[in-house]
């Protein structure tokens, strides 16, 4: 189990637990994977916080408050920033609701 201070960008394989401490609004995007919804979430735990990308079906899984464990996601720097994603490899569960 990776804590979010300890995450780097470009990173794969990483598995974290934390609480949805914001979610963005949806927006609709185009990628080479066609039109998908998209809504960055801060994730945090006691160590830090991070960007986390939420694509298609995953913008639903959680809201504001959750408790969750991803599984398998990848770090990417973007802007300079460290943004979380999950992948089709990866997993988000829901450990316990707001």
């Amino acid at each position: 189990m990776t804590k979010i201070h300890e995450l780097r960008g470009n990173t794969n394989g990483v598995t974290v637990d934390g609480r949805i401490a914001e979610k963005g609004a949806t927006a609709r995007i185009e990628s080479r994977y066609g039109s998908r919804a998209l809504s960055k979430a801060v994730l945090e735990d006691n160590t830090g916080r991070v960007i986390l990308n939420l694509f298609g079906p995953q913008v639903g899984m959680v809201k504001a408050g959750d408790f969750i464990r991803v599984e398998n996601g990848f770090t990417k720097l973007f802007q300079g920033m460290i943004e979380l994603n999950v992948g089709s490899r990866g997993k988000i569960t829901v450990l316990s609701e707001h």
